[in-house]
């Protein structure tokens, strides 16, 4: 733990911490004895967070409240963060709604987009510069194992979690082109045990192979050093894999009757 500490700490941010996957990373990387920035707009949640970590491993952790579909929350956070040796970077805040594309909210659409797209985009742009400034560091964001094709009832999360997947892996290269000590990493999720899927409106008690979102971290930082892309749901990406193998209209095909029928019921 104190070598990966030493490569990635002192300090790491997290957006989306209130909960799910960032929760999972903030509790993961606390154990690791990184002291923390976490950041999201609940901040109750937040500071409930921020007082266990503290109990629990006797770390330093600073809460941001930050709004990630404000187009000036990336400079918010490089800002007040401005201070602190910040080692490794997690962006990981964002959110999905699912249906028939005509049908869904145009106002959520933008929200998602800003949040899923803008927020990586720029807080890699703002906080890159500093990790290769100290010569060492991680960055890490996480998209969607849906980011993999065009998935029916989640098109525009689909679409947007693959400009997170092709960002981060051109990253990847440019620092390995730089070489640079800043290790970037992209990690696709399968599904995983949070409430945005209630928000999406998915009945999760229904879905099979959940992980645990301590455990997806877990396993995302023990590759960090493996670029560009994580996949640390196993069952999920030998599905994918098997749908990719397939002629792409025939694995759409199949994967809408699937999902048409779970939404139906």
């Amino acid at each position: 733990m104190s070598e990966f500490r030493d490569s990635y700490g002192p300090v790491a941010l997290v957006t989306g911490a209130s909960s799910g996957i960032g929760k999972g990373f903030a509790e993961e990387l606390a154990a690791r004895g990184l002291d923390l920035v976490i950041t999201a707009r609940r901040r109750e949640r937040l500071e409930e967070l921020a007082a266990s970590l503290r109990a629990q491993h006797g770390v330093k952790v600073d809460v941001i409240v930050a709004d990630l579909s404000d187009p000036g929350a990336p400079q918010l956070l490089a800002d007040a963060t401005q201070g602190q040796d910040i080692g490794l970077v997690v962006s990981n805040a964002g959110f999905s709604v699912r249906g028939y594309h005509e049908t869904l909210n145009p106002a959520e659409l933008t929200e998602m987009l800003m949040v899923d797209c803008y927020a990586p985009l720029h807080l890699s742009h703002r906080f890159l510069p500093r990790l290769k400034a100290r010569g060492r560091g991680g960055l890490i964001m996480v998209s969607s194992i849906e980011a993999l094709m065009g998935c029916p009832f989640s098109a525009a999360y689909a679409a947007m979690k693959a400009l997170v997947v092709h960002l981060g892996e051109g990253l990847f290269a440019e620092a390995a082109a730089a070489e640079s000590r800043v290790d970037i990493l992209t990690c696709c999720p399968g599904a995983t045990d949070t409430e945005a899927g209630e928000r999406a409106g998915v009945d999760m008690s229904k879905i099979p192979n959940l992980q645990d979102p301590r455990e997806l971290a877990a396993i995302t930082l023990d590759n960090i050093a493996n670029g560009p892309t994580c996949f640390p749901n196993a069952a999920y990406k030998a599905q994918f894999d098997g749908m990719l193998a397939m002629p792409k209209a025939d694995a759409l095909r199949a994967m809408a009757q699937g999902m048409k029928a779970a939404m139906a019921s």
